[in-house]
């Protein structure tokens, strides 16, 4: 049987039919570990998302102070395996155009807005509690694509945009994609295969920005944006939009982070899961097309 940790505010339109059971609490909750009381293992694939740099707060105590919260209730459980999902973004990115894997780290001054940050500091936490003796596996997906994406998710976003035609101009940067349901299926490798302490990159096709509007334009015979900028100029916009909107309590359409984010392509290299978990590698197109009836 399954239990699932919600929030009194989540949407749960996703679990609907499902047979599980559903607790209501938060990460940093004191009492968690109650919570937990009678499971085996544990998927912790909550956070917090977003490249507002209004919300560091909530990212701090979301990310990391709740991953060591649900870790720490997770030992006095007694929890026999914990699958953290970190992100590409603890990572970080190479030179331009570089492909990394796992072995690659920025420092962590070098990654890109609080979020990147947040993720970085909660993925050390699952390492410590690793070295301490949980049996804790990290995987660290991608840009996921595909269908039920209800909130959505800012590779949904991209979608969502393209099919209102909201995309006059793209930026010259690059996507590491995987199908959604790769991404689940790589959960329950890692917890079935994978090492303790390691981490895994839950990614399949690197493509260039422009590659992928292209694809969107065949699925949907709608126009792809023919024009790219510079990035100064969705900078400067950015940069004026958040300033701007800040001040008045409201979230800016052009996110300063996600544009400094795409001044260099984030390519990575799954094959360490492919090799070693048995990672899927499902055609993107198909995840784009599903996605795009999905949402449409």
């Amino acid at each position: 049987s399954v239990r699932a940790l919600v929030r009194p505010t989540s949407q749960l339109d996703n679990l609907q039919g499902l047979d599980i059971e559903v607790v209501i609490g938060d990460l940093n909750d004191p009492g968690l570990s109650q919570l937990m009381q009678g499971c085996q293992v544990l998927f912790h694939v909550a956070a917090h998302y977003s490249l507002w740099q209004a919300d560091r707060d909530l990212l701090y105590r979301n990310n990391v102070e709740g991953t060591r919260n649900v870790l720490q209730s997770a030992g006095k459980a007694g929890i026999e395996r914990t699958v953290y999902t970190s992100s590409v973004a603890a990572i970080g990115v190479g030179k331009p155009g570089e492909i990394v894997d796992e072995t690659h780290q920025s420092p962590v001054e070098k990654l890109v807005g609080d979020y990147k940050k947040s993720k970085f500091f909660a993925e050390r936490e699952a390492i410590k509690a690793a070295e301490s003796g949980q049996d804790v596996v990290i995987v660290n997906p991608s840009a996921p694509i595909g269908p039920m994406d209800i909130k959505p998710t800012p590779t949904g976003e991209i979608i969502v945009r393209f099919l209102q035609q909201k995309m006059p101009f793209y930026l010259d940067t690059g996507l590491n994609f995987i199908d959604v349901r790769d991404v689940a299926q790589g959960h329950l490798l890692a917890l079935d295969r994978g090492k303790k302490g390691d981490r895994y990159i839950l990614g399949n096709q690197n493509l260039s920005f422009k590659s992928l509007l292209e694809q969107l334009a065949d699925i949907t015979g709608l126009s792809a944006p023919q024009k790219t900028v510079p990035v100064w100029l969705p900078l400067s916009m950015a940069w004026i939009d958040e300033c701007v909107l800040t001040a008045f309590g409201k979230t800016p359409s052009i996110p300063l982070n996600g544009v400094r984010m795409a001044q260099h392509p984030m390519y990575y290299d799954a094959s360490k899961a492919v090799r070693e978990l048995g990672l899927p590698q499902s055609s993107i197109r198909k995840a784009l097309k599903d996605a795009v009836d999905w949402l449409r």
